[in-house]
């Protein structure tokens, strides 16, 4: 690796006025500039962002902490920030939490001493730690009223699931609920629950988490308890996928018997085998968005509060049962 002293013996001129030339700092003359613009195209020289950022306490850094990075909603967020962060000429530093505060607040101790500009955080919603950074922080597919957070309409889809079952015929339903410390999750649960109460259907509600870990345990104690259920809201598309799989396994025809309806919409879902009926979260846009908000705040250089909500859809596969046209 080259290194700054190597470009000033190639141009014949001192370290100091290197870093003159690189940093944009202090008189050089214009001879002598091309000297050393000469020796560090010859050279390759490629300048350390990590010592010039300690040095300036300024980068081209954003950190970017996300829950669980096996499931794949959250790298399809993260390919939203990183794409758009690239064109304004920003790296991305990704940490995964796994829902653990401790791991959060080491992350957020490694973004601070790697001097990042700002940070997107898709983790809890307990905020206290990024409110001790002197640094913008969004938030992204989590709602916070004190930060500027971008998330879907959880409300909507929670309503959207529930009423398309009950249009399609379920008469015997299982809503799976997400985890109780994450308001997006109690949005779209308290929104399905609220239609699914004003029907004259039964149903019943499971407490569930969001993880990969938790989902094939979560699958075989619905069907232990509830053995007849016709209709699954899950909490996302891995439980609904795990659902799918178990009921399945227990001979049930999908949708005939069944139907199950996922949230999220990650890649996989039209690859699964019946392909699953899922409601969609831009995930992509969403990573987009956040990241505008983010620079947009740099740019301005002051404190921003905006909330931005995007919209779901519904995305029929083979999981629910065809609407008969009249």
């Amino acid at each position: 690796m080259v290194t700054i002293k190597q470009v000033a013996e190639e141009a014949g001129v001192s370290v100091a006025t290197v870093s003159r030339v690189l940093n944009s700092n202090g008189y050089v003359h214009e001879e002598t500039r091309k000297a050393v613009e000469k020796a560090i195209e010859k050279l390759h020289y490629r300048p350390n962002e990590i010592a010039r950022s300690l040095y300036h306490h300024t980068s081209k850094l954003i950190g970017l902490v996300v829950p669980d990075i096996t499931n794949p909603f959250f790298p399809e967020l993260a390919r939203g920030v990183e794409d758009y962060l690239q064109q304004e000429g920003y790296h991305l530093m990704i940490g995964n939490s796994d829902e653990n505060v401790e791991k959060e607040v080491q992350y957020i101790e490694a973004f601070r001493q790697h001097n990042v500009m700002g940070v997107i955080s898709s983790t809890s919603e307990e905020t206290a730690e990024w409110t001790k950074l002197n640094i913008p922080v969004v938030l992204l597919n989590r709602v916070q009223n004190d930060f500027p957070s971008v998330y879907a309409d959880q409300e909507a889809g929670g309503q959207m699931a529930a009423n398309i079952l009950l249009e399609r015929g379920s008469r015997n339903i299982t809503l799976l609920r997400g985890p109780i410390h994450l308001r997006i999750a109690q949005e779209r649960f308290l929104a399905a629950l609220h239609v699914l109460g004003k029907s004259d259907v039964h149903f019943q509600v499971m407490n569930t988490s969001f993880s990969l870990h938790d989902a094939s345990s979560t699958a075989k104690q619905l069907f232990d308890q509830y053995p007849n259920t016709d209709g699954v809201i899950a909490a996302n598309d891995i439980v609904a996928s795990a659902v799918l799989r178990e009921a399945l396994l227990r001979g049930k025809n999908i949708p005939e018997e069944l139907q199950i309806i996922g949230y999220d919409d990650i890649p996989v879902c039209e690859l699964l085998y019946p392909a699953l009926s899922t409601i969609h979260q831009p995930a992509y846009e969403m990573g987009k968005e956040a990241a505008k908000l983010l620079m947009k705040s740099l740019k301005q250089s002051k404190k921003i509060n905006e909330q931005m909500m995007l919209p779901v859809s519904f995305v029929e596969r083979e999981t629910t049962r065809k609407v008969e046209k009249v």
